[in-house]
């Protein structure tokens, strides 16, 4: 995000937040690489690329709350390519069947590069079933970051947002104005490719994290630019509007502090919670610490959407 664009951005306002850890003690170990969030009966459910289980914490963001604590995954059939430690990118609930959707960001596919693949679990959790979605990646490291579950009409959807523009790895994966989230409906055991949303030319982000639908408005994350897009979505044209920018809140020399949000959930028409991974090493990091492995509440300032 350039300094233009970034200066003009409305902050996001913190109203809580809390280290993972600090909510659920050692249950899940000291690394918790936060990559997906979603709200769900007054908790909230979270998952790390590092970790197989899923982490339930109050959405009081309190360390003696009950709720608190490690999901862990029921057994049943292998879940058809993902490795038993495999963490997850990101997850989506599909309210009306009750069933639960789990990310991994790529796996190579002969001749085809590589593609992501999505694990279904019923509301305890139990395997149901895996599927590639069918869209393919050139880029190992650049895949599928976000999904969300989405109705259109009675059929349900999955939007899987990539991480690079226009789905790209590379320099062209970081040059603004290219973001895609692809739209996938379900053919048999196959995730079928049916649309491409394609997000505002105008969006300054150099990555995208996360995505996040409710009540038909839409919200993306970036990691890299540290921001927030809110805007309207038309499934029936599988359409968003341009939408405003919203950066994470900064330091008071207009630093970024939020270095690694990867996670982005609706709580209400004003709140969205976000959850941050771990830090990467170095000295140039340090300042994004005190903000990793952790969960924040968020209000939308001036929310018009």
């Amino acid at each position: 995000m350039t300094s233009t664009k970034k200066s003009a951005a409305r902050e996001l306002r913190l109203v809580k937040e809390a280290k993972i850890q600090d909510l659920i003690g050692d249950g899940a170990g000291t690394r918790l690489e936060a990559s997906g969030v979603i709200y769900r009966d007054g908790a909230f459910l979270i998952v790390c690329d590092n970790l197989p289980s899923l982490i339930r914490v109050s959405s009081e963001l309190s360390p003696k709350a009950p709720e608190n604590g490690v999901l862990t995954r029921a057994k049943g059939k292998k879940s058809g390519g993902a490795k038993a430690n495999e963490g997850y990118e990101d997850l989506a609930h599909d309210e009306r069947r009750d069933h639960y959707y789990t990310l991994s960001e790529a796996e190579p596919v002969k001749s085809k590069g590589f593609r992501a693949r999505v694990q279904e679990y019923d509301g305890k959790l139990r395997p149901v079933g895996s599927a590639q979605l069918e869209f393919d990646l050139a880029d190992a490291n650049k895949g599928m970051e976000g999904l969300e579950w989405v109705e259109r009409s009675g059929t349900g959807h999955l939007l899987a947002l990539c991480e690079g523009n226009r789905c790209e790895g590379g320099k062209k994966g970081r040059t603004p104005g290219g973001g895609r989230i692809q739209v996938f409906r379900r053919g048999g055991k196959r995730w079928i490719n049916t649309a491409t949303i394609r997000l505002p030319k105008s969006l300054p982000f150099e990555d995208y994290a996360s995505v996040s639908v409710r009540d038909g408005r839409i919200a993306v994350l970036s990691q890299a630019s540290s921001a927030l897009w809110v805007g309207r979505i038309s499934t029936k044209k599988w359409e968003v509007d341009e939408g405003t920018v919203y950066r994470l809140p900064t330091d008071n020399k207009g630093r970024t502090l939020y270095g690694n949000p990867e996670g982005v959930s609706w709580v209400s028409a004003d709140y969205v919670v976000i959850v941050s991974d771990r830090a990467k090493k170095g000295a140039e990091n340090e300042r994004f610490r005190e903000k990793d492995q952790s969960i924040h509440l968020f209000l939308i300032p001036g929310n018009n959407h």
